[in-house]
């Protein structure tokens, strides 16, 4: 596979914006271990070499076991996970495959049970996040370092 364009410098007031939108994520009231295996499930779902790379060697740097790691596709039968993190890897699932699942009410109603209304809105802004940088890692043929 060869990397196509290189986004930040053909559009770098989009990478800018992209970049803006990273920067508040890292900011939001999730803790930054959530946020690392949300933003794991998401990036193996779309198949995302350079974001799995990334956002796995991020999570260890953070204190994140391997173990966890490797068990974030098999989370629900995994007992590594609490129930809040379990909730944040279902709607990062729902919404990553949202032309599949329709973000069912059963799936929102598991994760409203553990996360505030502006958690909520803040995980889900994770997830968009993530995703959007998943389609242009993908799009793009972005690789991670060999």
């Amino acid at each position: 596979m060869q990397p196509r364009a290189d986004f930040y410098t053909a559009s770098p007031d989009a990478m800018k914006a992209m970049m803006a939108l990273e920067n508040a994520v890292s900011k939001l009231s999730l803790e930054k271990s959530l946020l690392e295996l949300v933003k794991l499930r998401s990036s193996q779902i779309n198949g995302c070499a350079f974001c799995i790379d990334m956002h796995t060697a991020d999570a260890i740097k953070d204190g994140e076991t391997p173990r966890r790691l490797f068990a974030v596709t098999a989370w629900r039968e995994a007992p590594f996970f609490s129930e809040r993190e379990r909730a944040a890897l279902l709607w990062t699932e729902s919404l990553t495959q949202l032309s599949l699942t329709h973000a069912p009410d059963e799936d929102y109603e598991v994760v409203a049970a553990q996360f505030s209304p502006k958690e909520l809105v803040d995980l889900t802004v994770a997830i968009n996040t993530i995703n959007g940088w998943n389609r242009l890692a993908v799009g793009f043929r972005k690789l991670p370092q060999a």
